[in-house]
């Protein structure tokens, strides 16, 4: 490792670094390890850029080498908690059962079912008219499908981000829930669905009358009803998680089927209702589920016109993942983007590794199924990609003066660039398996520069740590202001709420795609 004046580092030599900026204590190697090593690190409280020691426990290591002075962690693992701030019940049901996501789900499926009650009350015996009916069902589909976008996905972010760090803390909070808007993607999918029976039921009513509906615009709308609730059957989260290649291709294929047949639904229904006097395409002009159909039906086709196979530039970490270069767009902090090998059938999204002044971006793949396992064992020399670089949960970072980034694993893909960028005081902790073996060491020394007090954690050697105890004392000795993790499901929920529990703001991935 190329020497990093400041830095407490083990050299793989087994012998001692020394530095004139620091006080080196060389400690032989105890014969049991049965608490997490101290590793203390300097932090100055007006510039990250000034720390001056790097908390390292990395592979290979046969001496460990610390500063006299700065944070310890010595004894974490005996820390008392503090007690969560809420009963258990309240907490459970703020954090967990009512989770914003949860929330806004919620907010978009009670309005809508009680103007569905409303109307199917006031309708009567006769019930609602079709037409109307189908307005609220497009409409809903309209919503939902417009909230996976990558244009709006990219603009609620800008504009929630945009929010000063001068603003008091639990509106930054707020606002950095920003990537918890696909509730309202599932609420006005699942209500469009719900709408789409009621119209199925009165247009059937009004066709056995010989009221305005026809054949046709009662064979697609039956026919779009199957394919929602096929949808809606495979995007359970339990369904999805299990069966995500499935989910996926239901979601597309299914998805790209009932478009087309809404097109066909809504230019019968137009008909159904003309004015003796008007042309198709003169009532059409004047409809507006024809606009939003419109509308919805670019938004889908947008991406894939962005559709193209770039070159890219394998470098091969280890057996466990591999890092991919490409140059044909710039990125920013927070981005992901999606890549293929075959478009039609799958697609993998990767956090973008932007580095400030650099061309291009990198992404880390690592082993996690068969896709990524292809990628390491035969790296490619070109990829689909589609679409816009995307903004992810990180991107909230700037909102808060003070943030610990805690990543586990191949989960420092999305933090690195955030740290490259240093566009607010930063404190990094990284656990990983023989971190250098895995990774690399050019990304580990690049981490260690951006953020020299990096606290950076080998699983191999030392052992899973408590990730909640961790986690809360680098929060209580950086003073940080939010958390934000990006790990595993299991892992992030965990920290999540028990910093969220504790009433310390803390932000990850929620798995809702």
């Amino acid at each position: 490792m190329p020497s990093q004046s400041g830095i407490a580092d083990v050299p793989r030599d087994g012998h001692t670094n020394t530095f004139s900026s620091t006080t080196i204590i060389t400690l032989p190697p105890p014969a049991r390890i049965d608490a997490v090593a101290s590793l203390p690190y300097k932090l100055d409280d007006t510039s990250q850029s000034t720390s001056t020691t790097a908390s390292s426990i990395s592979d290979g290591k046969s001496e460990l080498d610390v500063e006299k002075t700065g944070i310890s962690w010595e004894g974490y693992l005996n820390d008392e908690l503090p007690e969560k701030t809420q009963a258990h019940w309240v907490r459970n049901l703020r954090f967990q059962v009512f989770s914003l996501y949860r929330r806004l789900f919620g907010i978009v499926f009670i309005t809508n079912m009680a103007v569905f009650i409303a109307t199917c009350v006031q309708g009567g015996a006769q019930g609602a008219d079709a037409q109307f009916l189908g307005k609220v069902s497009i409409a809903n589909i309209f919503v939902a499908i417009l909230m996976r976008q990558d244009y709006v996905i990219n603009a609620f972010f800008t504009v929630a981000c945009a929010a000063p760090q001068s603003w008091p803390l639990w509106i930054r909070r707020i606002l950095g829930r920003v990537y918890t808007i696909g509730g309202i993607h599932s609420g006005c999918g699942v209500s469009g669905t719900i709408w789409i029976v009621l119209f199925a039921a009165q247009a059937t009513r009004q066709f056995l009358r010989k009221d305005h509906i026809t054949v046709p615009t009662l064979v697609f709308t039956y026919i779009i009803l199957a394919l929602l609730v096929g949808m809606l059957v495979f995007a359970h989260p339990k369904l999805r998680i299990r069966r995500h290649d499935t989910f996926e291709a239901t979601h597309r294929f299914m998805g790209w089927t009932a478009i087309a047949l809404v097109w066909c639904l809504v230019m019968f229904l137009i008909k159904d209702y003309k004015l003796p006097t008007q042309t198709l395409g003169q009532a059409a002009v004047r409809s507006p589920p024809f606009w939003l159909v419109l509308i919805m039906s670019c938004s889908i086709i947008l991406p894939w016109l962005r559709l193209r196979k770039v070159p890219v530039r394998a470098e091969v970490l280890s057996n466990h993942c591999v890092r991919l270069y490409f140059d044909y767009v710039d990125t920013h902090p927070g981005h992901f983007t999606r890549m293929s090998t075959s478009p039609l059938t799958e697609w993998h999204s990767f956090a973008t590794i932007s580095v400030p002044g650099k061309k291009g971006y990198s992404a880390v793949v690592s082993r996690a199924g068969d896709w990524t396992s292809e990628r390491i064992a035969n790296p490619p020399t070109k990829l689909w990609v589609r679409g816009v670089p995307c903004y992810g949960v990180v991107r909230v970072t700037p909102l808060f003066r003070r943030v610990l980034l805690v990543a586990t694993g191949s989960g420092i893909g999305p933090i690195a660039p955030v740290l490259f960028a240093k566009k607010t005081q930063l404190q990094l902790l990284w656990t990983a398996p023989a971190v250098r073996k895995t990774f690399g060491d050019d990304l580990v020394d690049s981490l260690i520069e951006a953020n020299p007090s990096a606290v950076i954690y080998d699983t191999r050697e030392h052992g899973k740590p408590d990730m909640v105890k961790l986690t809360y004392r680098m929060v209580r000795e950086f003073n940080a202001e939010a958390v934000v993790i990006i790990s595993n499901e299991p892992l992030t929920k965990k920290v999540v709420y028990g910093m969220m529990s504790r009433g310390i703001p803390a932000f990850g991935a929620i798995w809702d795609s």
